[in-house]
């Protein structure tokens, strides 16, 4: 297991592929940890090197106490960056992951050369929203919300087979603590205004039936960067690497191309 020290937190990560490779790093969403990335990084060409976090207050990493901000989970991945020796990068984010690839993007372009912002935003969601999440689950704990998160990140198909109960199960075992402070960070961002900045080569991933950042709310954050391209994988709710990982590597693998990192 590799722990990487930083400045006030420690993050579990995971490398797979070549040190040498060109780097793609993922970041995950609310309630999930690494493990997230699993399917699709064994579909991606083996020449890529592939690194995988747990954000702070998820998975095995520490949990300072919060709240967290945006730009202070883009300092951890800034971090990681240079605790792996990783000069620059294609950043892979999904939902909250992707807000923090915006961020680091704009705070470090030379470190990021493309992005991939799949079912995120600029802005998700409005402040009261989630103090209303915060407050359910300070009250009743994260499970009482778990059947009403489940249901805007998978498809009804998917959820109606045992293979949404991995994810269920991690949702819950996410640190309470952790999980609201991220919650926080979510309420307080809206980087509507700096990511319209950003320069770097960009694909936006969406899921058809994503409850939680439904494809217009994807592509309203699109039009906003220049240049950036479109995918919508049919069928899937807020996590297709999950649900369709050959049609999510595959746009993933596509856009590397493009890159000429494959």
């Amino acid at each position: 297991m590799r722990m990487a020290q930083l400045t006030d937190a420690a993050l579990h990560w995971r490398e797979d592929g070549p040190p040498e490779g060109p780097a793609v790093v993922f970041a995950n969403s609310l309630g999930t940890d690494l493990r997230l990335w699993d399917a699709v990084v064994e579909r991606l060409p083996r020449h890529l090197r592939l690194i995988r976090y747990d954000r702070r207050g998820h998975g095995l990493s520490s949990c300072p106490p919060g709240p967290y901000s945006i730009d202070t989970l883009a300092g951890d991945a800034l971090e990681l960056l240079d605790h792996a020796g990783v000069e620059t990068c294609v950043f892979v984010g999904l939902s909250i992951g992707g807000m923090i690839g915006q961020a680091l993007a704009v705070r470090a372009p030379e470190r990021i050369s493309a992005l991939v912002l799949s079912n995120t935003a600029a802005k998700m969601g409005e402040p009261q929203m989630w103090q209303d999440r915060i407050a359910a689950i300070e009250a009743d704990g994260i499970a009482a919300l778990t059947d009403m998160i489940l249901e805007r990140w998978f498809a009804p198909g998917f959820l109606q087979t045992e293979a949404h109960l991995p994810w269920r199960h991690m949702l819950e075992r996410t640190p309470q603590a952790g999980y609201v402070a991220c919650c926080q960070a979510i309420a307080g961002a809206d980087l509507s205004a700096t990511s319209q900045s950003l320069t770097q080569p960009v694909l936006g991933i969406a899921g058809s039936e994503d409850g939680a950042s439904p494809p217009a709310l994807v592509e309203a954050t699109l039009e906003l960067i220049a240049d950036a391209r479109f995918t919508l994988i049919e069928d899937t709710g807020h996590l297709p690497c999950v649900e369709a990982p050959d049609a999510y590597a595959g746009a993933l693998t596509d856009f590397l191309k493009e890159l000429g990192h494959v």
